[in-house]
This record gives structure tokens, C-alpha cells and sequence, in this order.
């Protein structure tokens, strides 16, 4: 999908509460799982054991970290979005998040992108957006985060 070009940030203002923008889908292997669990030192048997995964999980395989589905974010966002030019972009936390389905090994996902607020802070602004991450063929989402960063000007 083409990138989506916001070009002020009175556009993106604009938008708050809709819809903008979906990312291109993105496939999470094994190998992204497991180098995740070795960056995190995380290396639970459901993660990491697709035997095991396969025999005893009630999800049927190995399945993705909530927290490497959420980590995913950035990526998915820089493919998707393109917002005015900012110095420094930096990850200022989340409101809030929910991990409502898991992600199994070799399944696709792919990011909903929502404006929800635009603040202007010292030198910058605020953005805070509601994303949901959703589970190619499942009805249920695999993430639900309310993020926040701060774009400071050039």
C-alpha cells in the first residue's frame, strides 16, 4: 500500500477519532520469535518449542510475544505513515494496551492507525494514537494500544 502523507499537522488534527491509515501486511516467523525471546531473554516453551507448542498449547503452535506483536509498531507505522518532518521522534510511552488474541508462528499482521490527540509540548508536539494490530483470518484483534510520542522540530 502507498504510504499515507499527512502534511501538517493541523491535517492530522483534522483526523482525530478516524481511521487514516493501514499498514501493509507482515508475516511473523519463527525465526523473528525466536530472536525476539533471546533478545528478551524470554524463552518460554509456547514461544519457542513449536513441538511442544503443537502438543500441548491451546493455540496449536508456537505463538508471537504480546510484547513483540507491540514492538512491531514502529515498524509497521514508518511503512505506513509519513508526517511532517520532525528532528527527533521519540517513543513516550502508551496509555494503554491489550494483547486480545495471539499471533501464531507464520501468521500475518498488519496496523489500523487512528489519530487521537495532537498537543503541542515544549519544542514539539504530542501525538497520541489508537492502533489496533489485526490477526490475518481471526475476528479478534492481536493488539490494542494507545501510543504516545513526541516529535520534536527541526
Amino acid at each position: 500500500m502507498p504510504k499515507l502523507e499527512i502534511r501538517d499537522l493541523e491535517e492530522l488534527r483534522g483526523q482525530i477519532g478516524r481511521e487514516v491509515a493501514v499498514s501493509d501486511w507482515l508475516t511473523v516467523t519463527q525465526e523473528r520469535i525466536n530472536l525476539f525471546a533471546e533478545a528478551t531473554e524470554d524463552r518460554q516453551w509456547i514461544h519457542v518449542d513449536p513441538a511442544r507448542a503443537a502438543a500441548e498449547s491451546p493455540f496449536g503452535g508456537t505463538v508471537a510475544h504480546g510484547f513483540l506483536t507491540l514492538s512491531l509498531l514502529p515498524r509497521l507505522a514508518a511503512d505506513t505513515l509519513v508526517l511532517p518532518g520532525a528532528k527527533l521522534t521519540v517513543n513516550y510511552g502508551l496509555n494503554r494496551v491489550r494483547f486480545p488474541s495471539p499471533v501464531r508462528a507464520g501468521q500475518r499482521i498488519r496496523a489500523h492507525f487512528s489519530p487521537a490527540s495532537v498537543e503541542d509540548v515544549a519544542s514539539g508536539v504530542q501525538l497520541t494514537w489508537s492502533v489496533t494490530i489485526e490477526v490475518e483470518g481471526s475476528e479478534k484483534p492481536a493488539c490494542v494500544a494507545e501510543t504516545v510520542s513526541r516529535r520534536y522540530a527541526p
